[in-house]
């Protein structure tokens, strides 16, 4: 099992750069990529904008020996022309039949949920909270196909919508929660401290 970590956008609402925000003893990006230990054997993040910022803190990650699975740096050079390229330059990397997909800046979602999408059949496996689909999803190995050979210009949203959803009701609002904003920030700050 393998997941691909979305870090290549601006974080232009967020005023300053969201991944390497602290949270906790660790930053956002480490928090979302910690969640897969134990149960992916190769996290993909794929950087873009500010990729050396990127690049260091998965350097500082890795140096920490903390974690089982190998950490793989992607750069999408493209990454100006929107995240459908970044999906498709990590899906690219992924080796596994099923993968896991999330933006790095989803760094709530509890570990068993994770372990919960990880056991569900499917082609597309969406965690739900209060009926709202969120953060990350499992994908196999046919939808990847789909994925890589759907123009640039496409969304992900577009593939999706070729294959029946399994939406997985559970109780936990991190799914729904990213940093995207100031605001968003504490709010994450908050819940993590709760």
């Amino acid at each position: 099992m393998e997941a691909i970590i979305l870090a290549a956008g601006y974080s232009s609402r967020a005023n300053a750069f969201k991944l390497t925000l602290p949270l906790g003893q660790m930053t956002v990006l480490e928090q979302t990529i910690s969640k897969y230990e134990g149960i992916c054997s190769r996290v993909i993040v794929v950087a873009g904008f500010q990729a050396e910022i990127i690049q260091k803190e998965i350097a500082k990650i890795s140096s920490k020996n903390a974690y089982s699975f190998q950490i793989k740096f992607v750069y999408n050079e493209n990454f100006t022309q929107g995240m459908f390229r970044s999906i498709q330059a990590g899906c690219n990397e992924v080796q596994s039949t099923t993968f896991f997909l999330t933006p790095g800046d989803c760094p709530l979602v509890k570990k068993e949920t994770i372990q919960l999408i990880e056991k569900s059949e499917g082609d597309v496996v969406i965690p739900s909270f209060h009926y709202k689909g969120g953060h990350p999803i499992k994908l196999s190995s046919e939808v990847k196909k789909a994925i890589l050979e759907t123009h640039p210009d496409r969304n992900l949203r577009e593939v999706l919508n070729q294959y029946e959803k399994n939406y997985m009701n559970v109780e936990d609002p991190g799914v729904l929660m990213d940093v995207d904003t100031q605001e968003d920030y504490q709010k994450a700050l908050s819940y993590f401290k709760a």
